[in-house]
């Protein structure tokens, strides 16, 4: 696997949860073992990457009932920190360099996140992997990954999704959904797109870093991506 064109120096990736899962496992060695050889034939292009996981392969906030809210966000963080823990040593014994940051201070497990370390870090080519989301209950994944990526100076914030592409209507529901593959900012926000947070797409407007949505499907899916193929949607401008 290779990267043939090095569009970008330094790219956000958001994983979710579910990409680390196969069958009845919550994590998966060999689903582990396929994104770290993707993510090192990445980081040799010389491309800088910055991970943001999510961690729905354990726990989902909106699916917990009626918890309160705060402690229901405090659980999802704490499963972002199980992922990403896991992903660093699946980098590592693939031998790369690679690194957890985490929002919340749990120096025991991870690096406690600030901006400077983490620049500091991409400069030296590590992968970095960013935890616990915003640090803070009522923010998406999505929006934890914009705010990474504009703090970051990232060229591209990349969004591996369960779906193919954007579109205008939901397709499940909508046999006359259309397929967008290049949107402005303000036309998905004016859309007010329930696959993506409008927080980070409003996040990544004042920034003018593209959002680039991909299907997460296949073993090379997000080396693909970062090629250039079987992108869904790229919304920018």
């Amino acid at each position: 696997m290779s990267i043939k064109d090095i569009r970008f120096k330094r790219i956000l990736l958001k994983l979710s949860g579910e990409a680390l899962k196969r069958r009845d496992e919550p994590i998966d060695a060999e689903a582990l073992s396929n994104i770290a050889t993707q993510l090192k034939a990445i980081q040799e292009a010389g491309i800088e990457v910055g991970i943001v996981v999510g961690g729905g392969n354990f726990w989902r906030a909106r699916s917990a009932g009626g918890m309160e809210r705060n402690r229901a966000d405090h659980m999802g963080m704490l499963a972002t920190a199980m992922n990403g823990i896991a992903l660093c040593d699946a980098l590592l014994r693939a031998g790369v360099d690679a690194k957890v940051m985490s929002a919340v201070d749990m120096q025991r497990f991870c690096d406690t996140y600030s901006a400077r370390e983490a620049h500091a870090a991409l400069d030296k080519k590590t992968i970095l992997i960013f935890t616990c989301g915003s640090g803070s209950p009522f923010f998406t994944t999505d929006t934890a990954s914009a705010l990474r990526a504009c703090e970051i100076g990232a060229d591209a914030l990349f969004l591996a999704k369960n779906v193919d592409a954007l579109y205008d209507k939901n397709p499940d529901t909508c046999p006359d959904a259309k397929r967008l593959e290049n949107p402005s900012y303000d036309e998905v926000i004016a859309m007010n797109q329930k696959c993506i947070d409008i927080t980070a797409i409003t996040m990544c407007k004042e920034q003018r870093i593209p959002i680039v949505i991909f299907p997460l499907a296949g073993f090379h899916s997000i080396l693909d991506a970062v090629n250039g193929k079987n992108i869904g949607t790229i919304i920018d401008s």
